[in-house]
């Protein structure tokens, strides 16, 4: 229970001192609890699966739960987004079963000519990691040149714009790290 309980607190974007507060024990005990020192009553745990919005049994059962390992292969990805043609620029989520996640993974096939491809910017952090191609990622004041294996972070709230510099469009990795306030299992506006 008490890794499972971690995560579950976690995922929920609470701290020990809010869960605490929720379910009426200290912090101390809760972080006991998460750190398998202590076994909550009965009572406490159906106070902790009730915060927490889960069936009490999921605190403790042993099976690992689905939404907490989600494996995505290459062929499962979901197209989110992309035109149509050669070179157009096109995108496929990963992991977009799962709810609640605090980071936005997908790929992306840039465009080849960036003409149509506005500057867009979001709340959060975002990192890129080129798997394939070359590519370039353009900041109103600063264009940053991208090869295999280059990867970059930078603070979203940047305009920015991405575009494939070879001869077929870019596979590129891209994780979003949401805004913490907002609901991260959407989409934010695409690079």
């Amino acid at each position: 229970m008490s890794s499972r309980l971690r995560v579950l607190r976690k995922q929920n974007r609470l701290s020990l001192d809010a869960l605490a507060a929720q379910v009426g024990v200290t912090k101390s005990y809760l972080s006991k609890v998460e750190r398998g020192i202590s076994d909550p009553s009965i009572s406490t745990a159906l106070k902790l699966a009730h915060a927490l919005q889960v069936d009490v049994g999921r605190l403790f059962s042993d099976e690992v739960e689905p939404e907490l390992v989600t494996v995505v292969r290459a062929d499962g990805r979901t197209p989110i987004a992309g035109g149509t043609g050669p070179g157009a620029p096109h995108y496929e989520g990963i992991a977009t079963g799962l709810s609640g996640k605090q980071m936005v993974p997908f790929v992306m096939y840039p465009p080849l000519d960036p003409a149509d491809s506005p500057f867009k910017s979001h709340a959060g952090e975002e990192f890129l990691f080129v798997h394939a191609g070359s590519a370039e990622l353009e900041f109103p004041e600063r264009t940053v040149a991208l090869g295999t294996g280059d990867s970059v972070y930078f603070n979203s709230a940047l305009p920015h714009r991405c575009r494939s510099t070879g001869e077929s469009p870019a596979m590129i990795l891209v994780v979003i790290h949401d805004d913490p306030a907002g609901p991260a299992d959407r989409v934010p506006s695409l690079p």
